[in-house]
C-alpha cells in the first residue's frame, strides 16, 4: 500500500513544485492537488509491518551524515580501526552537541545506488566494529558521551569479513560496551536487523523511529529459514515483532519518535528537531552520574530484558 501512495504523492508535490502562474484556474487545481496530497499522507498513518520496512528503507530517507550536519557542530570524523584498514560503512568522529562535546558513531548508508555500493549498503565489516570500539574507548577515556545511529541492513556477510574475524569483533563490541563508564544513546533511524545493528546497540537508552525497524535478521532472511522462500518476507513482517509499537511494550526500547506523515524523507527537519530534543534530554538525565553508575544501570537494563523475554517464551509454550 504504501509504496504506491508514496508514488501518488512524489507526483503531486512535483506537480506542486512545476506550478509558477497565479492564473486562479492553477490556483483552484493547485488548492485541490494539496488537498488530495494531505489525504494521502494521512492514510500513510494507518501501516502495515511492511509498509514501516519499505521506509525504513528508503532511500530517501536521513542518513547519519545528514543527522551530524544538522544536530552537531564542530564535527571531526575519524578513520581507521588502527590494524590497517578504513571501512567507510562506519561513520564516527567527534562533535559539539550545543556546546558538550560527544562522540558519534553509526552506520553510514548512501544516497543513491552508487554511494551505497561504495558503503556496502550500510554493512560493516570486523574493521568498521574495531574502529567503532576504538572510537567510544577513546569517548570512555575522555569522558564523552556516545551518541549512536543504527541503520543496517546487517553486518557484511562476506568470506572476507569470516576471514579477518566478523563474528569475534562484534562479540567485543557487545562485552566492551556493556561496561562502558559513558552515557550511551542509541537510536534507530532506519534498519536495525541482526548482530550489525546490535554490534553498536548496547545502550543506556534505546530510541527508535516511528516507522523504523529492529529484529534479528531481514524479513527476507527470516522468511528463507522459515519457509524457504524469501518472496514471503511480507509474511514475515506481521510475526517478526520488528516494529517499535511491537518493541516498546516488549522493553526491547525505551521511546518511539515520531515521524512526519508518510515517513521521516517527507519533513526531514521536522526528525531532526525530534533527535535533538532526544539527545538534549538524555543528556541533561546523565550529566551528573558517575561511570559506574551507567555501566550497572546498562547492566540492569539487559537482565530486565532477558527476563521480559524468558517470560514471553514461557506464556508462548503454555498456549501451545
Amino acid at each position: 500500500m504504501i509504496e504506491e501512495l508514496d508514488r501518488k504523492i512524489d507526483e503531486m508535490e512535483a506537480t506542486l513544485a512545476g506550478m509558477q502562474s497565479a492564473q486562479p484556474e492553477e490556483k483552484i487545481l493547485r488548492f485541490q492537488l494539496k488537498r488530495d496530497r494531505d489525504e494521502l499522507l494521512a492514510a500513510c498513518r494507518e501501516l502495515t509491518p511492511a509498509d514501516k520496512v519499505y521506509l525504513a528503507r528508503h532511500i530517501r530517507r536521513p542518513r547519519i551524515d545528514d543527522y551530524t550536519k544538522a544536530l552537531f557542530t564542530e564535527f571531526f570524523e575519524q578513520k581507521g580501526d588502527r590494524l590497517g584498514k578504513e571501512d567507510p560503512s562506519i561513520f564516527g568522529g567527534i562533535a559539539l552537541f550545543e556546546g558538550t562535546p560527544v562522540t558519534i558513531i553509526g552506520h553510514r548508508k548512501g544516497h543513491d545506488l552508487n554511494e551505497n555500493i561504495k558503503l556496502q549498503f550500510g554493512m560493516p565489516g570486523p574493521e568498521g566494529y574495531r574502529k567503532a570500539l576504538r572510537l567510544m574507548k577513546q569517548a570512555e577515556k575522555f569522558h564523552r558521551p556516545v551518541i549512536l545511529f543504527i541503520d543496517t541492513p546487517g553486518a557484511y556477510p562476506g568470506l572476507e569479513a569470516e576471514e579477518f574475524g566478523q563474528s569475534q569483533a562484534i562479540a567485543e563490541n557487545l562485552a566492551a560496551m556493556s561496561m562502558l563508564q559513558v552515557p550511551v544513546l542509541a537510536i534507530i533511524t532506519g534498519e536495525g536487523n541482526s548482530g550489525g545493528a546490535l554490534a553498536i546497540g548496547v545502550a543506556n537508552r534505546v530510541c527508535m523511529l516511528e516507522n523504523a525497524v529492529y529484529s534479528i535478521l531481514s524479513p527476507e532472511g527470516f522468511a528463507s529459514i522459515l519457509w524457504h522462500d524469501a518472496s514471503k518476507s511480507k509474511e514475515a513482517c506481521n510475526i517478526m515483532k520488528l516494529t517499535a509499537q511491537d518493541l516498546k511494550p516488549l522493553g526491547v526500547i525505551d521511546e518511539i519518535l515520531p515521524e512526519p506523515p508518510g515517513g521521516a524523507h517527507r519533513n526531514p527537519q521536522a526528525v531532526y528537531e525530534t533527535i535533538r530534543g532526544c539527545v538534549r534530554e538524555f543528556l541533561k538525565s546523565t550529566k551528573n552520574k558517575s561511570g559506574k553508575e551507567m555501566a550497572r544501570a546498562r547492566a540492569k537494563k539487559i537482565r530486565r530484558m532477558d527476563a521480559a523475554w524468558i517470560r514471553i517464551d514461557k506464556a508462548a509454550g503454555e498456549d501451545k
